[in-house]
């Protein structure tokens, strides 16, 4: 792009390390990037301080939380994850991605798997996919009875009700995308060496079957909100998706020392303005 005059705002952000970081790694120049770039960094370097609170007030005090991720595949759930975990201590959290049950697990109660991977005292844990593969992934598929998706839902809200009068702090997140995006992203998953492996059967029927996603995934909102709202992520533009995430469970948690300024919801926008 042809260089244009900067702003005396514009200079200061790119004269610093993140700004000329962000200058070399581009293959064609491009200002606005950059500094949109460096101001989302900023942004989440904030919250990700923030968070380090949250987080040492959750073992100081003995807490326990639970945020669930879910959302299409290709959505931004375990990019999202990684952001927020960055910089705490790995020993206070864990992030729960469960494979396929085994030959024991399918026989067992359908929830108890996913007991097992509850936080102790003093514990975040983050699940990449939870229970609700159940409500949306396994009918969609075929990989569970309309009998047993009948029986999930009939007893999804009293579970969740049990673990957040166990004291368990219970937060549920969605990370939604169009149907371009998707597919832009998958194109994107292909053809990337590095990220290919990640493409599976499931994710090669999600855009045929992308109506009956839709028909279970708005079942599951109206159904499964009695104890524990969903919060939807609009989640196309993957960087805006990640700090409304981050805003979101810092607000939800009543954790002391919180700096009410760096929480407080903002747009994309509002601080590019910045």
């Amino acid at each position: 792009m042809p260089l244009r005059n900067l702003s005396d705002k514009e200079i200061k952000v790119i004269n610093t390390k993140k700004g000329l970081l962000a200058l070399l790694r581009q293959k064609r120049l491009d200002i606005n990037k950059t500094v949109n770039n460096v101001k989302y960094e900023k942004r989440l370097e904030k919250l990700q301080e923030e968070m380090l609170i949250l987080q040492q007030w959750v073992a100081a005090n003995n807490k326990k939380v639970v945020i669930l991720f879910e959302g299409r595949d290709a959505a931004g759930k375990g990019g999202a994850i990684r952001r927020i975990i960055q910089h705490l201590p790995p020993r206070a959290i864990r992030v729960v991605a469960l494979p396929k049950p085994n030959e024991t697990e399918s026989g067992q109660w359908y929830f108890q798997r996913y007991i097992n991977q509850l936080p102790n005292n003093g514990e975040i844990v983050f699940f990449d996919r939870s229970w609700y593969n159940r409500a949306v992934v396994e009918p969609v598929n075929g990989f569970c009875t309309k009998k047993e998706y009948k029986i999930f839902m009939s007893q999804v809200n009293e579970f969740e009700k049990m673990i957040q009068e166990s004291g368990i702090y219970f937060l549920k997140l969605y990370f939604s995308i169009t149907k371009t995006e998707q597919q832009r992203r998958f194109k994107d998953i292909i053809n990337t060496p590095t990220k290919k492996w990640k493409f599976s059967e499931v994710d090669k029927r999600a855009l045929t079957l992308w109506d009956e996603y839709t028909k279970y995934k708005e079942a599951m909102f109206e159904k499964t909100q009695v104890y524990a709202p969903w919060k939807i992520i609009k989640a196309n533009r993957k960087t805006n998706a990640r700090i409304r995430a981050f805003e979101y469970i810092l607000k939800s948690i009543p954790y002391e020392t919180k700096d009410l300024e760096t929480i407080r919801p903002k747009s994309m926008q509002s601080i590019l303005n910045e």
